[in-house]
């Protein structure tokens, strides 16, 4: 008897208690290229890891407007052109308000870079740091982001 119900309960009832993975949108800001390309890395606001700027999608907005505008808020990047397409994604957990997690997928939209503004929404809240491909891909937590970037380095790490 136990293990029916065991099974009724992690066959049907685990999976629609479930909750999908909630979507972001990040925005991979590049400028140089092939030995001198740099990526632009800031530190969340919580935890000072080192991330990409992201967010959450935006109603009106294409998911590559959207990563733009996020670079804009998270960083000042101006100047800049996203292109359509995700260049790859990566999940992470993303803890809430509440404390708890919840897991999030996180599509990467590749953006040239001409400047940066001094001043910007979240100016004074997150350290930004250009370096390269390799680096970044040392910095950041997330295995699927690191591969993103160890591709995308001159080299090629992967």
């Amino acid at each position: 008897m136990k293990s029916s119900l065991k099974r009724i309960f992690c066959d049907y009832v685990a999976p629609m208690l479930r909750r999908p993975k909630g979507l972001q949108v990040a925005a991979l800001c590049t400028r140089g290229v092939g030995d001198e390309k740099r990526v632009l890395l800031i530190t969340s606001r919580g935890t000072g890891r080192w991330i990409l700027p992201k967010g959450w999608p935006i109603r009106g907005l294409a998911c590559s407007q959207a990563a733009l505008q996020e670079a804009w808020e998270e960083a000042g990047v101006k100047d800049a052109t996203a292109k359509d397409d995700p260049i790859g994604s990566y999940a992470y957990d993303k803890t809430m308000g509440s404390g708890l997690p919840v897991p999030v997928e996180a599509l990467v939209y590749s953006v040239s870079v001409e400047g940066l503004e001094v001043v910007f929404p979240e100016a004074g809240q997150r350290e930004l740091r250009w370096v390269t491909l390799t680096e970044a891909a040392n910095l950041v937590d997330e295995p699927e982001l690191k591969s993103i970037l160890n591709v995308m380095a001159p080299n090629g790490t992967s």
